[in-house]
């Protein structure tokens, strides 16, 4: 029961490609959401998330401490969906807190948590221009460098994009799935 990556870019497809494998994984999935909704627009994007879900999710909302709201949820879940690192690598930088050290401890967590299989959402930064201003250039290296490490770990990592999930690590898990396009 190994942990999976599930990376894309905004609105690619990538949660509902992860929905459905937690849904596959377990019987009492878990959906661990690191936004946080601070403005009307960002409380609209939770309210429409949670209705595209359904009930099947038990909800868990934790912006910070995702290490410890993984280790507790796998007491209560076979299968945990984490939707995003990259919000919550945000969050953690808005709070000035240790981004690498939160990522080893998330990468810690990952490891010793053998009884869930843990499916991490995020979107991928880096394959745009070169940000203009330094936070931004900072926090696309902090998100690579948590993907790297975390892709490092899992059994499968895919790309998606216009709702095509691509295998960069494992194996297919549905049919329509593009077969491996990097072979480690």
């Amino acid at each position: 029961m190994g942990h999976v990556l599930v990376l894309g870019g905004a609105r690619s497809g990538k949660t509902g490609f992860a929905e459905r494998l937690a849904m596959r994984a377990g019987l009492r999935p878990a959906y661990l959401a690191t936004a946080q909704a601070l403005d009307a627009e960002m409380r609209e994007r939770v309210r429409a998330h949670r209705e595209q879900r359904g009930p099947q999710f038990e909800t868990i909302e934790e912006p910070l401490r995702l290490s410890r709201a993984i280790a507790e949820a796998a007491r209560h879940h076979d299968a945990i969906l984490v939707d995003c690192l990259t919000l919550w690598i945000t969050n953690l930088i808005m709070a000035e807190e240790n981004v690498a050290a939160a990522v080893d401890e998330l990468v810690t967590t990952l490891v010793a948590t053998t009884t869930s299989r843990v499916i991490l959402v995020s979107n991928e930064v880096g394959l745009g221009i070169v940000p203009d201003n330094a936070m931004a250039r900072m926090f696309r290296d902090l998100a690579g460098a948590a993907h790297q490490r975390v892709a490092e770990i899992c059994d499968d990592a895919y790309f998606v994009v216009a709702g095509l999930p691509m295998v960069l690590k494992g194996v297919a898990p549905e049919p329509g799935v593009a077969r491996r396009v990097h072979e480690a």
